[in-house]
């Protein structure tokens, strides 16, 4: 059977949020897709879709809802045949998908690092006493204050370069951003010093581009197949196991991190207070094939080794 082929007067549509970071995923997916299929630029249509984590920027995230906030409308959109797939952010996805909707494709995952980002300090423990550090993570406040538990942390909502615009004017004396995101924008000369995951475990899917579809529509899993990275696949398998045993959201400090060696997989986890005043820690190893049931176990055993009411703040 011959596949259908988007063309210029009959353009696949690309769903995606307005920031540039978002942008610039969009762009790739459609790159990745016009070369694997020999495609002009024109055989594709970026449609920009304001979801509400983009609208409501004066409150913390955990006071509007959970991870849905960046991904609900590009959904409906998607579902109502408005755009033929939708580029996500993984680490924005909640770890169900709505009915009638399929995500499974991922590209090549990038740098899973975080990235310090301070004019004056390269690491953490560098920063003085009692400063100011700007964050709209809830685990990035919650890894920070474990470690530095005299420092004041205040909200930083905002894309990339509202942050760093931020930084600039001085509201806080240094931030965090994903690495990916910095190299995927080509941003150069900021003050960024990436953390190791051994300091400081990265967020559950970091780094990692998720392309989602209808379900039934075979054109298009046929052309997201032939862009489909399977270990990054691998790695999210296991990462977002774990965290759907947690049942983590945005309002959930859970850090997790999933890396391949052969035919084995290690998968680190972290859960926290959001005032860093407890943290349980562990990893696992086994087959790339049991990563979904290692991510599951590993969620259990921090659960039980949490104190009572670990998580109640989340319903306070």
């Amino acid at each position: 059977m011959t596949l259908d082929l988007p063309t210029p007067d009959a353009p696949l549509k690309i769903g995606t949020r307005g920031s540039p970071l978002a942008l610039a995923q969009a762009n790739e997916t459609r790159d990745r897709l016009a070369t694997a299929f020999d495609l002009p630029d024109e055989a594709f249509t970026i449609v920009v879709i304001k979801t509400t984590g983009d609208r409501v920027l004066d409150r913390p995230l955990k006071e509007i809802g959970g991870k849905g906030l960046f991904t609900r409308e590009i959904e409906e959109a998607l579902l109502g045949g408005e755009i033929d797939i939708a580029v996500h952010s993984m680490k924005d996805m909640p770890v169900l998908q709505p009915g009638g909707l399929a995500l499974d494709c991922y590209l090549p995952r990038e740098d899973v690092r975080d990235a310090f980002i301070c004019p004056a300090h390269t690491t953490i423990h560098d920063l003085p006493k009692g400063v100011v550090v700007g964050t709209s993570s809830l685990r990035r406040r919650a890894q920070l204050l474990t470690r530095r538990p005299d420092l004041q942390v205040v909200e930083f909502r905002g894309n990339l370069q509202t942050r760093l615009r931020k930084l600039d004017d001085g509201v806080a004396m240094a931030t965090f951003l994903a690495s990916a995101g910095l190299n995927r924008m080509k941003i150069d000369g900021v003050p960024a010093t990436p953390i190791a995951p051994e300091d400081m475990l990265p967020a559950v899917a970091q780094g990692a581009i998720g392309v989602e579809r209808r379900e039934g529509d075979d054109r298009v899993a046929t052309m997201l197949g032939a862009i489909h990275d399977i270990p990054t696949a691998q790695r999210l398998a296991a990462e977002r196991a774990f965290l759907a045993e947690l049942d983590g959201s945005c309002e959930t400090p859970i850090a997790g991190l999933a890396d391949l060696d052969g035919e084995n997989l290690r998968l680190r986890g972290e859960i926290l207070r959001p005032d860093g005043s407890e943290t349980h820690s562990g990893e696992i190893t086994g087959l790339i094939a049991e990563g979904p049931e290692m991510g599951a176990s590993l969620a259990r055993d921090l659960l039980a080794r949490a104190t009572p009411g670990f998580f109640d703040w989340r319903t306070a």
